[in-house]
């Protein structure tokens, strides 16, 4: 008797399967938050430098940012194999398809992270090589081991981790931290729970599923709702605290793109209360754009020079 062998065991299909692979490892790190979590690094060097910083410091802090970011993430999978396995969201993750195994999505995670301290601190500062390891300890010890399955809190305090970017952009031109690069980590920590509870109102039943007391899997809509328009009122009032270290350019990209941010949220909450139908992932993808918006703004501010008001 012969024995057919599959065509994705010959030989001919290897490059197809090594790309598989590749991306499996690409997607440990979740490109998409690695991509929003740089938006808001680049204008923070902008704003330090209060013009174009280095090509090549620009280069050396976006690369090690995003590796620092992919080592976060990585670990992250690795820790919540067990919740992504029974969640439709995460369901296809590399490591739940068992397309890359755990001990080397471990391997992989440590490894980024090292690589992108090492990256920081020879490229930019030692400052900025501590503060994204210091983000990488926080996002995978303080909020996926101890908050994410304990509080419905977890993402407030939790989303911490994700607003150090800012701090590091900030770090790498200057050397330093100073208030207005708090301000934006102060911006990025008030927009987290709208943004993200946003979207787990959308996934609710999969955290009740997987136990993970996400606010919207333990409170009413209503509940949520009025949280979300709160922490939008208070995002879009810490974004006039850049006011004095910026042109009239970004005053007025803050006004009108919080504008939107909070009428949206408005708009939820008002369909919540009213017990209509309504999509919070609207409110999710508006969350984005703001503050893409938003930090473009600031870049274009501090590279344009425009007098600052303050």
């Amino acid at each position: 008797m012969t024995t057919t062998v599959p065509e994705a065991q010959a030989g001919a299909p290897v490059p197809s399967r090594r790309r598989s692979v590749l991306l499996a490892y690409l997607a440990l790190t979740k490109p998409r938050v690695v991509e929003l979590l740089l938006v808001t690094t680049l204008p923070a060097m902008f704003l330090a430098e209060r013009g174009i910083p280095s090509p090549w410091l620009v280069l050396v802090t976006l690369v090690g940012g995003a590796m620092s970011a992919g080592s976060a993430n990585a670990l992250n999978c690795v820790a919540d194999s067990d919740i992504d396995a029974v969640m439709h969201r995460t369901k296809s993750r590399p490591l739940v398809s068992y397309e890359v195994p755990r001990r080397h999505a471990l391997i992989f995670g440590i490894a980024l992270g090292v690589v992108s301290f090492l990256v920081l601190w020879l490229g930019a500062n030692l400052l900025a090589a501590t503060l994204s390891v210091a983000a990488i300890l926080f996002y995978v010890f303080v909020y996926t081991l101890v908050l994410k399955r304990r509080t419905s809190q977890n993402i407030v305090w939790g989303g911490a981790a994700g607003c150090m970017p800012v701090v590091i952009g900030w770090a790498a031109v200057a050397n330093a931290v100073e208030w207005p690069a708090l301000v934006m980590f102060g911006v990025v920590f008030l927009w987290t729970p709208p943004h993200f509870w946003a979207l787990a109102m959308k996934y609710k039943d999969d955290y009740v599923r997987a136990g993970v007391p996400m606010l919207p899997a333990v409170a009413t809509a209503k509940q949520v709702s009025i949280r979300i328009l709160l922490y939008t009122w208070a995002t879009v009032a810490c974004t006039m605290l850049l006011v004095p270290v910026t042109s009239w350019v970004y005053v007025v990209c803050a006004i009108v793109a919080g504008a939107a941010f909070l009428i949206m949220a408005q708009r939820l909450h008002a369909a919540v209360r009213r017990g209509v139908g309504y999509n919070p992932m609207t409110l999710f993808h508006l969350s984005n754009s703001y503050l893409t918006v938003l930090f473009v703004a600031i870049a274009v501010d501090a590279a344009v020079g425009l007098p600052v008001l303050g």
